[in-house]
Order: structure tokens, then sequence, then C-alpha cells
């Protein structure tokens, strides 16, 4: 190897980071793989480059042995003492046979095995850089699209945006740039493969805490998101001092940091909600905007039963049930709304019938009956599309 080439392996070990005895190593496995291609060879052979002038030698491994039955692998031992008296049976003996014109095929090998090394050790650097990243979020600028799929340039890498990652109402178009959230880091034969989301719930906790320093600096915390992407999201806040509010702190002043998410995601509507550690007070506030007149629990099924105003009732369980059914995801309870006039309704009857129940004679089984068509919870779900 001429001194320029042994000057670029220092160069490539600073620069790329990949050790210059890594690389020596690399082409010399790659040598004896051009050495047996080239000469036709079927001897065990070692490659060496000296490592301070880059010299080549080529040597053939010969078993010692007394009686030879494969020549192209074996030696007997009486030949093999003629290159080293000392040597015995079981030994391996060493003979250089470097070819005269192997200079040329080692040069042309070792760069393509210097090129292939570059290659990987910036996947790999690539690899570790966003593999440390996921669950974080990015920003980058829609490259191109592929079958669907929107291929964002991230600078040193791409990412991949599927269908299914893409929120319903987005627009693309080359050249945009978007924050995404990535959800996966895969280690492929061509390189890293970063697949990214616009739907997932993190993707609007990590939105907050960009814009809101109480939740980056640890004041404020995210206890819950929940979201129907492009359509509607909730996030529960809990503020760990009492002289920060922590809804407000996410609002910001003129409500600027929550219209800045808002305008990340195109539009989509978000609940700040209060978290609380009452599950009666917390429930209440996970179906705002509507407002709630009482909440029954029952922690052993972790089912709820609110009662809303009558021109509530619709805001309260929203537009195909969205309201109420991420109010249930935030909260992790089962949530059944009733209008005030039904549960009113409800209460006297069963007034009614205690009043009027009779005791069972004695020795015979008590029997209970409900009121065909009562206006339960789950009822007027039904009614409303749920």
């Amino acid at each position: 190897m001429n001194p320029d080439f042994m000057l670029a392996l220092e160069a490539i070990e600073k620069e790329k980071g990949i050790k210059k005895e890594t690389l020596f190593e690399a082409i010399e496995a790659a040598l004896i793989s051009a050495y047996k291609r080239n000469f036709n060879s079927a001897h065990n052979v070692r490659v060496s480059i000296e490592r301070e002038t880059g010299e080549i030698k080529v040597f053939s491994c010969m078993d010692v042995v007394e009686k030879v039955v494969n020549p192209q692998q074996e030696i007997h031992i009486d030949k093999a003492r003629q290159n080293n008296p000392l040597c015995k049976s079981g030994d391996i003996l060493e003979i250089e046979v470097t070819p005269k014109n192997f200079g040329r095929i080692a040069a042309q090998t070792a760069k393509q095995v210097v090129i292939q090394r570059i290659r990987e050790a910036e996947r790999e650097m690539i690899y570790e850089e966003f593999i440390d990243r996921e669950e974080d979020i990015i920003t980058g600028v829609i490259h191109r699209f592929e079958h669907k799929n929107a291929i964002i340039n991230l600078g040193k890498a791409e990412a991949i945006l599927t269908p299914a990652e893409q929120i319903p109402r987005d627009n693309y178009k080359q050249g945009d740039r978007i924050k995404a959230y990535i959800i996966e880091v895969k280690k492929t034969s061509k390189g890293p493969q970063i697949f990214i989301s616009r739907t997932h719930p993190g993707l609007l906790k990590r939105l907050f805490e960009l814009e809101v320093p109480e939740i980056y600096n640890g004041i404020v915390e995210i206890k819950g998101v929940v979201r129907e992407p492009g359509n509607r999201s909730k996030i529960a806040v809990y503020s760990h001092k009492k002289d920060v509010d922590p809804v407000g702190a996410c609002v910001g002043p003129r409500g600027s940091r929550v219209q800045a998410i808002v305008n990340e995601l195109k539009g989509e509507k978000i609940d700040i909600i209060e978290w609380n550690e009452d599950p009666g007070v917390f429930i209440a506030s996970t179906l705002s905007p509507a407002k709630t007149i009482k909440v029954e629990t029952n922690p052993e099924n972790k089912s709820a039963l609110v009662v809303v105003p009558d021109y509530q009732l619709s805001l309260a369980i929203g537009k195909e049930g969205q309201n109420v059914r991420l109010a249930a995801k935030l909260s992790g309870w089962k949530i059944d709304i009733i209008s005030e006039s039904s549960y009113l309704e409800k209460a006297k009857n069963n007034k009614l019938q205690e009043e009027s129940s009779i005791s069972p004679p004695e020795g015979a089984t008590e029997g209970s009956c409900e009121k065909d068509g009562s206006n339960t919870g789950e009822n007027i779900l039904e009614k409303e599309g749920m």
C-alpha cells in the first residue's frame, strides 16, 4: 500500500471514529478471499499487512504431517524441515506465496473494504443516535412519497410516516416541515429504519413539554393523555406547587401555548384537565366542557354514574360519544351518563317501589324487577349512537 493510503486510514480513524486496527483486520480478511478468487487457490492462507509500512504478504498455511493425504493443505514433515528445522508433526508451517502482481488486486480490495466499513460505521452511528431518541419528538421536512408513506428528511437519516400514523386532516406537501414522534428504530442491512407517528398520544405530551416550561422543569406533571387524532384530545395535568395553576400554565398567556400545539396538530381540539386523586372530582373534570351535577362512583368495578343537566347531556356525551369515550380512557373508569330529569324520575320510582313493596311470606323466594326502558346511562348512550 502506498503512503497516501496509510495516511487516509489515519484520517478515517479521526473523522469517522473507526479504529485503524479494525480496518487492517477487515482488509486482511478481504484479501484472503481476493487471493483465492484470483489465483484459484484451495490452500489455507493468511494475509499480513505490516502496520507501519503497509507491506502486504500472503502465507500458505500447511499442516505438518508424516503422511500426506491432501497435498493442498498438508506438507510432509521432511519437506517442512527444509523451511524450518524445528518443525514437528501437528505444527502449522507458513510459507510465503505473495504473487508479484498482488499489489493492484490488494489496493482495489482495500479500497472497497474501507468504503464498506465507512458506510457501516455511519449507519451504526445513525442507529445509535436515533435509538436513544425513541419516544421523543423530532422535526423533519417531507422529502417524497412512496406508496402513501411520507418519507421525512431528518438530515442524517430518513424517517417513514405510514398512512396509519398520519392525522386524517393533514394535507402533506413536499417541503413541509412537521413535528412527529419516534415510535420505533429498527436496524436493517440497508441501515436504520426510523418509524414516526403524528397520531401517538406521546406526540401531544412532548409538544406540551416543549411549549410549557413548567412541565419541562417538573413543576407541572402530565398525568395522562388520550387522543382521537385530528378531532379531540384530553390531557390531565397536576401541579407540585400550590401557587402554580397547572391548567393556566398549559394554556399560556392569552392561550398562546395551547394554540401553538393546536396549530401544529391542524386544529385538533385539546381539553386541559386538572388531575385530582378523588375519582369523583376527576371524572367530573374529564367530561369538560360539560358541567356535572353529581358523580356516583363504584370503586369495586371502577364504574361511575354521572348526572348532568338536561341541556348538557348531548355535550357531555359528545358527537358519536367522543367526549365520554375520551373521559373514560383518561380516567380509567367506566362512565355512564344520565340527565338530571331521568335521574330524579328513576329515584322517585325506586322510592315508590320501596314504599309499596311487601315482604314475602316466610320461606318464599324474594324477587325483583326493573322498569323496562328506564333511562340509564347505557340506554342514553345507545340512543346517542354509541
